[in-house]
């Protein structure tokens, strides 16, 4: 998927205004649902981490072979300032805000482009079970918007991979909680009884926004 449409690929049956979706009609491929029902609605499971390599999940390819791989066009979909598009896909000139931290940034060093659900809680709770192709589309995953995101490196790394029972970013964490909900609902994955408990508080004090997601 070519980075002019990565903007556009959350299905048609939603759109996104600032921090707030509005939702329309759903398909049958599409859950939609307010938060909190979404978030009670989660599978869950305790953890299961055996065998776990993060290798198992090729990222970062550049699927449409326009020469930009994953991470170059989470950037330049999600920057605030367009950047220049150089030999290799090389960036220059743009800017970006991280949300997690309410931070700018304009060089690309400075970011990390963080899977929503990272990729050893994705193996956890459930895709250890998954094809490689599979895995492989998860972490490379253009066609919701919210499940690659870019924002300040030294925060993504505080972050690892850990739940929302464990952490969660020091701005916007509504958002984050219906994010990390999404993803979790778009790829069927569940839920650690503690991570349950801790959506379900943070969700109750979080708008009960209805949140629309493409099933993959």
């Amino acid at each position: 998927m070519s980075h002019s449409l990565r903007l556009i690929a959350t299905t048609a049956a939603a759109t996104i205004t600032g921090t707030t979706l509005v939702a329309g009609p759903a398909r049958a491929d599409t859950y939609q649902a307010p938060l909190r029902t979404a978030v009670a609605s989660l599978p869950v499971a305790d953890e299961n981490r055996t065998g776990y390599d993060r290798g198992l999940f090729p990222h970062w390819i550049d699927a449409d072979r326009d020469g930009c791989n994953t991470r170059n066009e989470v950037l330049i979909s999600e920057a605030t300032t367009a950047p220049t598009v150089g030999a290799g896909c090389s960036l220059s000139g743009g800017r970006w805000y991280s949300y997690y931290d309410d931070a700018y940034w304009t060089l690309p060093a400075d970011l990390d482009i963080d899977h929503m659900v990272p990729l050893a809680e994705a193996w956890d709770s459930g895709a250890g079970t998954w094809s490689s192709p599979r895995r492989k589309a998860y972490a490379n995953d253009l066609g919701d918007r919210r499940s690659l995101v870019a924002v300040t490196d030294n925060v993504n790394q505080a972050k690892g991979d850990k739940d929302p029972a464990e952490w969660l970013p020091p701005n916007q964490v509504c958002r984050y909680v219906r994010e990390w909900t999404v993803v979790k609902k778009r790829w069927s994955l569940a839920v650690d009884p503690a991570e349950y408990d801790a959506l379900m508080t943070l969700a109750d004090g979080c708008p009960n926004i209805t949140i629309t997601v493409s099933l993959a």
